[in-house]
């Protein structure tokens, strides 16, 4: 189960890098909005500097982009890391407290990554 630890410390570094990347300069994350079509102005148009990329996006594809701005990346990064760091504190002294179904939930969404393992999957 450590290796798995260490597989998810290491997906939330990457995902933490890539927000923290996405986060610098004039485009913060509190930016990130998306507003509905108004007469004249295109259809969920996302804020920001870098708006021309992503002003073709609409609908539900626009909310979904906002929902996961940076912020909310960052915020969900911190979330998982302190429930890795907890696991490994409560196997560190001999009690997960039948826990063990954690760790490969929150590894499932990284499954199509090359380095996690099939025995990672969760159990039924």
């Amino acid at each position: 189960m450590d290796d798995l630890a260490d597989f998810l410390q290491a997906r939330l570094d990457e995902d933490e890098w890539v927000a923290l990347a996405v986060s610098t300069g004039p485009n913060s994350p509190e930016k990130w909005t998306a507003s509905q079509y108004r007469e004249g102005v295109r259809p969920w148009r996302i804020d920001g500097q870098c708006s021309l990329v992503v002003e073709a996006v609409c609908g539900p594809d626009a909310a979904h982009v906002v929902r996961h701005d940076p912020a909310r990346v960052l915020r969900e990064v911190e979330a998982k890391r302190r429930i890795v760091d907890r696991y490994a504190w409560l196997r560190e002294h001999g009690d997960t407290g039948g826990a063990a179904w954690v760790l490969p939930l929150l590894a499932a969404p990284y499954a199509a990554h090359p380095d996690y393992r099939p025995e990672w999957a969760p159990r039924a």
